[in-house]
């Protein structure tokens, strides 16, 4: 009887599957793959899903081709393919069915979704049955037919300008002459052309040659070689030249060149690298984007949004119907608080120097200036970068091409009022108090071997007063032991030290080397040595604080945007900032005191001079960076830091002392 039962049982299975085996594949399984392999952008394998006939019609390089072609030319992405849900569906058992699918993209002109129908036809092959795609054009988009084309283009929007405060452009869209070569117009021997033009556009004739060599050249193209600002008299020698021709271009332009290249930055050709990662974005390989400075920084706000059209374009040419379209969006100027008028100053008392500098309003944190010397002038890059001008800045041991501004160094001595409100607040410092010091070299103890704390003079009774006119190492090295490291670095970073400054551009964080501080460093770091390093513009904003009550203001660079003017309120009381404060305008009007030589009677300052000297090793000789930080007191309205590199053997910090002085005088009244 068991057995019996089995037998039922497997004649059953065997049943269901001579009935599933003889059971006609089913079109929707087909359709999923191969919609499946489209949204996959799997082309080859879609081609070989197709019907006999389709592959007549086009072949399977043509196919693949085509369908690479338009989705790259309209920039399509986030493609979505499936098959759509039919309501009261019928049984087909026809070898003809046509099933509806949807598609969604994104590209260049927006989005686009249909819905469409897929042809399939049942077809034997090989003792077995199975669908196969009916091909046509209008699966790629239903409007299409045989012949079609399907035509993508954009519309690139007006960069916005950068300008000052005063809404004068420190980046705009201006004009420029772009010198162009005709190759049929030249003279036989066209060296006679090219060798003169080379040196004219300070190019060398290899680099000309380039140009007129690309493959797309004609006999009779116009060759853009270089461009030249209109108010360049050079100009009249290029285009006297046979074969040489010029027109008027629109051209990015930068009004204060050397003096605010690192601020502005420049902008460019878009890379293949750029453009990957920017895919989505509307940018083509025809499009400029910035590169450094804030034209990198607002790139968004300044470019705006490409408009792009795509459409279909039947055999003649004729517009058949528009797929897509976007309207362009013009970028937005971007209105800084920086003063051009300070810019150019300090420009000018930096130039020829190696150093930054940065100004900012003391009472409102706005940012007035960011200065590096030496500079480089950013319009090359819109002109024409030649291989000379490039390698000249690459290997100019100055560096031309670095933002010094946005990095940190030793402060030396300008730490030290920063030193004395941490021991003010803390209560370790009494400023009354007077500590008798011999000589000019100290150290706490034989622990610490040779090395001694050294400081400039031999003054034998010195309090806080005494301690910042003639700018004491030794007096804040004990004021720094006496606070203690825990303290001394809880304080300083009540002063943002650690932290990310609160400003658009990307400046290195100010850093105290607190892991593994030594008490030599410590002592080191009361009065900016050690491993203290600040940028110029935090520096500068250290000192806010003694002008305002005890905040500490925030940096702005952007004049629109809204927000507190203070980073960090009550670092220090009231009553510190203003001790401080007094003391600073008598490191000024004190004969004694290393800032003197910017006493102005008229135009009174307060300020603090600091020398880093940088060392490979200890006791040895190092390069000096000199500093000068000042403000003036009467409303004021400018406080100015400025850094140079190498003043070893130009008198310290005393060289920069009358250049922060002209800053004041040309733009204080």
């Amino acid at each position: 009887m068991k057995n019996f039962y089995k037998m039922i049982v497997l004649a059953v299975l065997c049943f269901g599957l001579l009935t599933a085996c003889s059971e006609p594949p089913k079109p929707e399984n087909t359709l999923n793959k191969y919609l499946t392999l489209w949204q996959k952008q799997d082309f080859n394998k879609m081609y070989e899903m197709l019907d006999s006939e389709s592959q007549k019609q086009i072949s399977k390089d043509e196919f693949v081709k085509r369908y690479k072609g338009i989705y790259g030319g309209i920039e399509a992405t986030n493609l979505a393919i499936k098959m759509k849900a039919q309501k009261n569906k019928k049984k087909d058992d026809s070898e003809n069915v046509s099933l509806p699918y949807t598609v969604k993209m994104d590209t260049l002109a927006g989005p686009i979704s249909y819905t469409h129908k897929m042809g399939m036809k049942l077809v034997e092959e090989k003792d077995s049955k199975e669908w196969k795609i009916e091909w046509n054009p209008s699966h790629i988009f239903p409007e299409m037919k045989e012949g079609d084309k399907v035509s993508a283009s954009t519309i690139s929007p007006t960069r916005g300008a950068i300008l000052d405060r005063e809404g004068n452009p420190l980046a705009f869209n201006g004009e420029a002459y772009e010198v162009l070569i005709v190759p049929q117009e030249l003279p036989v021997n066209k060296n006679k052309t090219i060798v003169p033009l080379a040196k004219i556009l300070g190019m060398s004739p290899e680099e000309i040659e380039a140009k007129l060599n690309q493959s797309w050249v004609k006999p009779e193209y116009s060759v853009p070689i270089k461009k030249m600002a209109t108010d360049d008299p050079k100009i009249h020698e290029a285009v006297a030249l046979e074969g040489v021709k010029s027109q008027k271009k629109e051209t990015r332009l930068y009004t204060l060149k050397e003096a605010a290249a690192h601020l502005t930055g420049y902008i460019g050709p878009v890379n293949a690298e750029e453009l990957k990662n920017l895919k989505g974005k509307g940018y083509s390989s025809q499009d400029w984007i910035g590169k450094a400075g804030l034209e990198q920084v607002y790139e968004d706000q300044l470019r705006g949004t490409s408009g792009g059209t795509i459409k279909i374009l039947n055999s003649k040419k004729e517009e058949k119907s528009v797929l897509a379209q976007t309207d362009v969006v013009n970028g937005k100027d971007v209105k800084t608080t920086i003063s051009s008028q300070v810019q150019l100053s300090i420009y000018n008392q930096l130039k020829g120097n190696v150093g930054t500098s940065s100004a900012i309003h003391p009472k409102t944190g706005e940012v007035l200036a960011l200065v590096n010397s030496p500079s480089y002038d950013p319009n090359q890059y819109v002109f024409g970068l030649s291989n000379d001008l490039r390698n000249k800045w690459a290997n100019d041991p100055n560096n031309p091409k670095m933002n010094r501004f946005k990095y940190t160094y030793a402060p030396g001595s300008t730490l030290k009022p920063v030193t004395t409100a941490i021991g003010l607040e803390n209560k370790t410092l009494d400023p009354n108090k007077e500590f008798q010091i011999k000589g000019k070299t100290w150290q706490k103890d034989k622990s610490w071997g040779k090395y001694h704390v050294t400081r400039v003079s031999d003054v034998p009774s010195v309090n806080l007063e005494k301690a910042l006119i003639y700018s004491d190492n030794i007096y804040f090295a004990q004021a720094a032991l006496n606070l203690g490291q825990d303290k001394f670095v809880a304080g300083l970073k009540e002063f943002g030290f650690g932290e990310k400054l609160p400003i658009s551009f990307p400046f290195g964080n100010s850093t105290i080397g607190e892991e593994g501080m030594s008490e030599v460093q410590l002592a080191d770091s009361g009065y900016g040595q050690g491993k203290i390093q600040m940028s110029a513009l935090h520096v500068g904003l250290a000192y806010t604080p003694f002008i305002n009550n005890g905040n500490l203001l925030a940096p702005k660079l952007d004049q629109e945007k809204k927000g507190s003017t203070v980073w960090k309120e009550n670092v220090i009381s009231p009553e510190t900032a203003k001790l401080i404060n007094d003391d600073l305008v008598k490191v000024v009007t004190n004969p004694k005191g290393t800032a003197h030589a910017a006493a102005m009677p008229k135009l009174p300052l307060a300020g603090k001079t600091g020398t880093a000297e940088l060392k490979a090793t200890k006791g040895e000789k190092g390069k000096e960076l000199g500093w000068f930080v000042a403000y003036n007191t009467q409303n004021p309205s400018l406080l100015v830091t400025m850094m140079v590199e190498g003043v070893e053997n130009r008198g310290g910090s005393h060289y920069l002392v009358p250049k922060v002085k002209k800053v004041f005088e040309e733009n204080i009244k």
